[in-house]
């Protein structure tokens, strides 16, 4: 199974099977409207995953409602997996984070989170596949059940 995380797909591949919502996110670094996506209030134990590669990305263990409307995490599950990258885009001064396997556009990540080091990684759903507790082993991700310890 994670052989499969590994390859690249096409950009026309890519925009037969996600929806438009998850090309405009991923691909050209979107965001989804904050209270209307699918992980935003979403508390079932698991892992999200990218959209694109399927690399591990989050864990439930660290989503917390940051009330921003949109998943907040304290850190990544594996923060080599992660790319973080200055954005001056609509006139602020962010951080973008991008998966680096799928070069996904994912979301913001700012210094007023619960954590320890204050991080809260505002993704968008629309870059994130869900992979509840009791499926990963099946989906080739029993490695991650230790999170869940």
């Amino acid at each position: 199974m994670r052989d499969k995380w590994k390859k690249r797909k096409s950009d026309e591949q890519l925009k037969h099977e996600l929806t438009s919502m998850q090309y405009e996110v991923t691909r050209n670094n979107g965001t989804e409207p904050p209270f209307h996506n699918e992980y935003w209030n979403h508390t079932e134990e698991g892992i999200y995953v990218d959209i694109i590669s399927g690399e591990p990305l989050f864990s439930s263990k660290d989503k917390y409602d940051a009330g921003c409307g949109w998943p907040s995490f304290t850190k990544p599950i594996r923060r080599s997996e992660i790319e973080e990258k200055l954005d001056t885009s609509h006139g602020m001064r962010r951080i973008e984070v991008r998966a680096k396997s799928a070069n996904s556009h994912l979301g913001h990540v700012f210094d007023d989170g619960p954590g320890p080091d204050g991080a809260r990684y505002c993704i968008n759903s629309a870059a994130l596949r869900f992979v509840p507790k009791d499926k990963l082993v099946e989906e080739g991700y029993g490695v991650y059940l230790k999170l869940f310890d």
